[in-house]
């Protein structure tokens, strides 16, 4: 799902100006006449999030720097461009100061707003990861900072949130890459234990001989290469949190032990004389159902029922598309900084793209695509092309190469660098092959056949639809050459009239 913008201004000529601005560059828009308008939408629990705000700083009533002061005495941290219609630097200077990212002196031109709003909405999204990546660090990461718009998603946070007051054994259940462990280390974050060790255990990554020793321990010399003591997870994990992901994975000889281990709350270590005890908070993971392992006999039915005490199903990717264009944007914001690339962020194309694949790899299938896409971008925002094996799978986006020309009978074969075009077949290019604008009769000249052909011939509907008489269509197509077109089309339309 594109941005929301909220536009506030009391002046509705420029409310409706900026509205259709914010339309033709892709975003979603809402208005508001007023500051008190305008501070009531931001903190309306049940509408849909406000992923930037234009501001106008002269209103009557509440004016804009009033409005930014009262954000930042709610703690709302939302992106804000204001506009002035002086554009004096003591104003400009104040809003900045207050928490606006970027100012605008109306009237705004259309690629001076654009250009704004791309780089408000880059600022916020790494801002957000930085944020939550530094969170992570800490083992502070809470509910907060997995803003979501999906309502599949929101009962996660809902019933992690109920988990986190107390110490609840917690399954979690959904495929791999859907971001299982961030919402453990979210479960960890909101309860008492925020702050102190998260241990996680990759099950299925675990040697068969070693499984009871990594987890529980062992002494010096318990067994051939045991140089040294070795705490085991349990008790590096004590105080905190224990992660055990693909649980199923885990053999039925550690099964056993590990039951006794949460039954007991004291582990034994190998070669140990006495055994330890252990406070930790266990949370577990799998992608698989245990309850077909249950029957199948590959996982203790004692233990499944210890483990799936608290259950969260965190859902795939393709099921909280609303989420797509937010953790796009995030992840592009980060890798940007990383390597270096002066990107503004990803086109509204782009985003139409990634919200419509269905992402088997889910979060983190998304995660490496942006990886890729921004070390092979070139220009300053991420298009479609970027993204050549997504579109390839997705319907309505073509994927044309063009044949080399063959090398001449005596000069050597040589490396070939083929150039893979992606286009949807519903946007019309406004520049020509040497990147030059387009004359506007060719566009004009395109818009005519376009709609011919999506009318199917029928000249009344094309003329009614493009707002000109049918005559007047006649002429234009005779004027770009297209009368051959008109006299074919006039017939099929006085049929299917």
């Amino acid at each position: 799902m594109s941005p929301r913008l909220l536009i506030v201004d009391d002046d509705p000529v420029q409310r409706r100006l900026l509205e259709s601005l914010v339309h033709r560059f892709g975003y979603q828009a809402e208005l508001a006449e007023s500051g008190e308008a305008a501070l009531t939408r931001l903190q309306a629990a049940s509408a849909p999030q406000i992923d930037l705000l234009i501001l106008d700083l002269v209103m009557p009533d509440l004016d804009g720097m009033a409005v930014l002061g009262r954000l930042r005495e709610k703690n709302l941290k939302i992106p804000t461009i204001v506009q002035t219609a002086n554009g004096s630097i003591e104003a400009v200077i104040s809003a900045m100061r207050a928490g606006a990212l970027d100012f605008v002196v109306k009237p705004v031109g259309a690629e001076r707003l654009q250009v704004s709003i791309k780089n408000a909405l880059r600022v916020d999204a790494l801002e957000d990861e930085v944020r939550r990546l530094n969170r992570q660090a800490a083992g502070a990461l809470t509910f907060k900072d997995l803003a979501t718009k999906s309502e599949d998603m929101e009962r996660v946070v809902r019933l992690g949130e109920r988990a986190a007051k107390s110490s609840i054994p917690v399954l979690l259940e959904g495929e791999s890459g859907v971001g299982k462990e961030v919402v453990a280390r979210a479960i960890q974050g909101a309860s008492d234990r925020r702050g102190r060790a998260f241990v996680t255990v990759n099950c299925g990554a675990l040697p068969e001989n070693l499984v009871e020793s990594i987890l529980f321990g062992h002494e010096k010399g318990a067994f051939t290469g045991a140089n040294e003591k070795h705490a085991g997870k349990f008790v590096e994990a004590h105080g905190g949190t224990l992660f055990l992901d693909e649980i199923g994975e885990l053999p039925q000889d550690a099964q056993v032990k590990l039951l006794r281990a949460l039954q007991e709350g004291e582990v034994d270590p190998v070669g140990g004389k006495r055994p330890v005890k252990v406070d930790i908070r266990l949370i577990s993971a799998t992608n698989q159902n245990l309850i077909e392992l249950v029957k199948q006999g590959r996982f203790r039915e004692d233990l499944y029922y210890r483990l799936n005490v608290f259950p969260i199903g965190v859902p795939p990717l393709r099921h909280r598309r609303d989420d797509i264009a937010d953790l796009a944007r995030r992840f592009c914001a980060r890798f940007a900084a990383e390597e270096g690339k002066k990107l503004r962020g990803i086109g509204a194309e782009a985003l139409a793209l990634l919200s419509s694949y269905d992402w088997p790899g889910n979060v983190r299938q998304l995660e490496n695509a942006l990886f890729r896409a921004v070390v092979l971008a070139d220009g300053d925002e991420l298009t479609v092309a970027e993204f050549p094996q997504i579109a390839a799978q997705v319907k309505g986006f073509d994927v044309r190469v063009p044949a080399a020309p063959a090398p001449a009978a005596h000069q050597a074969p040589r490396a070939e660098i083929i150039r893979v075009e992606l286009r949807d077949p519903n946007v019309m290019a406004l520049l020509d092959e040497g990147g030059d604008l387009r004359r506007l009769d060719q566009i004009e000249a395109d818009v005519i056949r376009f709609a011919l052909g999506h009318y199917r011939g029928r000249m009344s509907a094309a003329a009614r639809k493009l707002g000109i008489g049918r005559s007047t269509l006649y002429r234009k197509m005779k004027d770009y050459g297209l009368g051959t077109a008109a006299e074919e089309n006039a017939g099929s339309d006085g049929a299917a009239a």
